[in-house]
């Protein structure tokens, strides 16, 4: 299935939210045990190094390797190249595995799913918004 090039910006925007929101929850649902102003600090910390140095990075490489496609309609999975896949992959399995096992605590649990769900999310969403800017521009540049 091929769909328009800034569709793509709206799947990864999709799975992106979907994943981000699945480990906010899981988080959020392992904190009330766990309340307390450093839970708090650690998971802001957690948000703030996986979107500084990865997922806002991500966005930006994703859109602009999107927008810069010659082609008008692409695969529906061309949303992400072969390397973040498998780091998806990597990082879902990881995540099962570890939760799965019992090995992480739930103070861990609640502090860094609620963390990193936070900052999927915002990944999700910030594509949303280039997918929006990117169609928005589109219709500007539309002959009248």
């Amino acid at each position: 299935m091929h769909v328009k090039r800034n569709t793509l910006l709206l799947l990864a925007c999709l799975v992106w939210s979907a994943a981000g929101f699945n480990i906010l929850r899981i988080g959020v649902m392992a904190y009330p045990a766990h309340l307390a102003v450093v839970n708090y600090f650690l998971s802001l910390l957690v948000f703030g190094v996986f979107q500084w140095f990865i997922f806002g990075k991500l966005v930006k490489k994703h859109t602009a390797r999107i927008g810069a496609y010659q082609e008008e309609r692409h695969f529906f999975l061309k949303f992400f190249d072969g390397k973040s896949f498998a780091i998806m992959a990597v990082m879902m399995s990881g995540g099962i595995g570890l939760r799965a096992s019992g090995l992480a605590p739930e103070r861990f649990i609640a502090v860094f799913y609620t963390g990193l769900g936070a900052a999927l999310l915002l990944a999700g969403l910030l594509f949303g918004r280039n997918y929006i800017r990117a169609s928005l521009a589109r219709v500007s540049n539309l002959p009248s």
